[in-house]
């Protein structure tokens, strides 16, 4: 019964079609230099035609109300000159872009339960985090990006705030006039409250689809199952396109057991595992007409040195995810 029902769910995913072009990106990380043509080339070659560029904002701590960014103490491609250099350098070489300016918490705090102690703390929070989205929704609208994502991963700040958030898109409208959304956690996408008032609905894709040691392809198909229909029911819900505003396994065992872990006691290398995974992921949502595509998490401009067979971390570079990747990116649909 368990076959019957596998192959059933492979016939459903063989017959859907659809969108021709896919966003088909890279989460792009900043470094503390500037970009040239040799850093863009090897983006070129995985045949992406999307970059995420990712300017960084930071707190001290999950209940600071100040926002630290676009300050000299910052590598170069965290600031607003870094991004916005990056940005023209992708662009010579036709790399749309999505600019996605996030948050980190000081010690790896996740941003997801940020959240103030009282009144006064969260309207700082507010002014604050509005400068920061404000400086680059502008940066966004002068170098005419494609995509623009108003926040990663803030779940807390959001169900406390959701009003301050509806009114931060209208104020984002006001100074960027392409395409809007916003990175939502995979456990936290079904109730963010304001799709409706976006372009895509966007999710960092880290669902939990195995606990073997090497997934096979089949493995990571079934265990999509659940999270597809879940995602595409949110996609009819608001009639809004789903974008993968990241996605990405480790090149590890268990590597889709808990994918959002980066913990480093995790180390015994799975090229294996991160290439299966991938693959399962883009034979599913990559055919989908109402799935627009997404970011791989994460590349690095030094490419020749990125990555590489004894790396266990979420880059595909120089690993047999790469040319996975690749070949996905080079079909049309």
């Amino acid at each position: 019964m368990k076959k019957i029902k596998f192959l059933i769910w492979v016939l459903i995913l063989q017959s859907c079609s659809g969108q021709i072009k896919k966003v088909n990106g890279v989460s792009f990380v900043a470094s503390r230099e500037r970009i040239n043509q040799n850093h863009v080339s090897p983006i070129v070659n995985l045949n992406a035609n999307y970059a995420a560029i990712m300017p960084f904002g930071f707190l001290k701590e999950v209940n600071s109300p100040n926002i630290i960014f676009n300050t000299q103490r910052q590598w170069y491609g965290e600031t607003e000159q870094g991004a916005k250099q990056y940005i023209k350098e992708l662009k010579k070489q036709k790399i749309k872009i999505m600019l996605k300016p996030q948050i980190w918490v000081w010690r790896g705090a996740f941003t997801g339960l940020i959240k103030m102690n009282n009144e006064n703390d969260w309207k700082t929070l507010e002014t604050s985090y509005l400068e920061f989205i404000l400086k680059y929704a502008k940066l966004a609208q002068e170098l005419k990006v494609d995509i623009f994502c108003i926040g990663t991963e803030l779940e807390t700040f959001i169900n406390n705030r959701p009003a301050y958030w509806k009114n931060l898109i209208k104020e984002v409208r006001n100074v960027y006039k392409g395409k809007l959304t916003y990175a939502a956690n995979w456990d936290e996408y079904t109730r963010t409250p304001f799709w409706a008032y976006l372009d895509f609905i966007g999710i960092d894709a880290y669902f939990p689809i195995s606990e073997n040691k090497t997934p096979s392809v089949e493995d990571c198909l079934e265990g999509w199952q659940t999270h597809f229909f879940e995602i595409k029911e949110n996609h009819e819900k608001f009639n809004k396109p789903v974008l993968f505003t990241e996605f990405g396994y480790r090149s590890v065992d268990y590597t889709a057991k808990e994918p959002w872990k980066s913990d480093r006691s995790m180390n015994q290398v799975n090229l294996k595992a991160q290439a299966n995974a991938t693959k399962a992921l883009f034979e599913i949502f990559w055919k989908q007409e109402w799935f627009a595509g997404g970011f791989v998490w994460k590349w690095f401009h030094n490419h020749e040195r990125a990555g590489g067979i004894d790396n266990t971390r979420f880059t595909p570079q120089n690993k047999p995810a790469q040319a996975v990747i690749s070949n996905q990116f080079n079909m049309d649909y």
